[in-house]
């Protein structure tokens, strides 16, 4: 688990979940080791070790054990992040599954890369299971089940209008044993349920791929799709040491202490080291820098539909004449007529 991480937006979703239900802020962070920066972005990542210390700690604290359960059933689908809002606007069921798989890493990040099936279809004489290959860890049961829990919610939301009122269910099956709150299992799933089984999966009628997407929206999913294939490259340079200081440098830009002193305090090494490391992969702290804000310039006039002057407050310049003349040096352009406000 060391070197597999979550997104943020899911992180901090647990975080103010767990606070509402009475567990100190503070605390949690203490426990989990994460740092509130890291939190500031929904697309940064968090290893998934301190997630889980934060999951067993909002368990703990709130006094629930069916915490995880409770928290799948009421998060909101836009804090668990991109991958799974495309699925929503995706064309069928099939394609739903498809998009998953294509971003998995994006919902946990395994250093093995085995996530390119993540949501895999087995089909027997009793119909389509889609048995997840994610969270199989021994101690990863509080993860099963807040994604279950969730996953569930949001598949009868969205296609109840092809059911009338049956279950769609036909069986789920866990990997761990029966936990001693059975009865919320019952309640949450309304399904019947094997536990100390060979898979997480649930069994659906072998139609259920097929079903059309009521919240399709081909436009949509383009752009999300557009936005998922930047976060899987920056997650992919986040491998190097140049990836690790733009993913340290990205929620401090606005308002943080970007010098390289202070990254390389938040990478545990010296300044020298860190000058070092960058120098071996061809680049310097400030080039860094300086392209970050070019590349996210870019993305925020383009994309995010930003003003010039936010623009320039979210990178840290100190006034939007320092920002276009940066931005008129990387592009020979206008931040105006970039964003085609002219």
């Amino acid at each position: 688990m060391s070197n597999r991480t979550v997104a943020a937006g899911y992180t901090r979703a647990l975080l103010d979940y767990a606070v509402l239900r009475g567990a100190d802020r503070q605390t949690l962070i203490e426990i989990s080791g994460i740092a509130p920066g890291e939190l500031s972005d929904p697309d940064n990542r968090v290893p998934l070790k301190n997630c889980a210390k934060l999951m067993k700690a909002g368990v703990s604290l709130c006094g629930d054990p069916a915490f995880a359960l409770r928290f799948g059933e009421t998060v909101r689908t836009e804090d668990l992040g991109v991958a799974l809002l495309i699925a929503g606007v995706a064309g069928t069921v099939g394609e739903a599954r498809s998009l998953v798989n294509r971003n998995a890493r994006l919902i946990r990040d395994d250093d093995d890369d085995t996530r390119s099936n993540f949501l895999e279809v087995v089909r027997d004489l009793r119909g389509a299971w889609f048995q997840f290959r994610g969270g199989n860890d021994a101690d990863n049961q509080y993860f099963v089940e807040a994604g279950f829990a969730w996953c569930i919610r949001e598949t009868r939301k969205m296609l109840e209008v092809y059911f009338a009122g049956r279950p769609f269910l036909k069986a789920i099956h866990f990997i761990h044993d029966q936990p001693s709150y059975r009865n919320e299992y019952d309640r949450v799933f309304a399904a019947p349920l094997v536990f100390a089984s060979d898979r997480n999966a649930m069994l659906v009628d072998e139609d259920f791929l097929s079903l059309p997407m009521p919240g399709s929206n081909p436009y949509v999913a383009h752009v999300l799709n557009r936005h998922a294939e930047v976060l899987l490259q920056r997650l992919e340079n986040s491998k190097t040491v140049r990836g690790r200081v733009e993913g340290l440098l990205i929620p401090s830009l606005g308002t943080g202490d970007i010098s390289m002193a202070a990254i390389a305090c938040k990478m545990g090494v010296s300044r020298q080291t860190l000058f070092r490391k960058l120098r071996s992969e061809g680049v310097t702290f400030e080039k860094v820098v300086d392209n970050l804000r070019r590349e996210m310039a870019i993305h925020y006039l383009n994309e995010g539909g930003t003003s010039v002057s936010e623009t320039a407050t979210l990178l840290g310049f100190s006034e939007p004449a320092a920002f276009s003349r940066a931005f008129k040096r990387w592009t020979g352009s206008s931040p105006r007529r970039a964003s085609g406000r002219l």
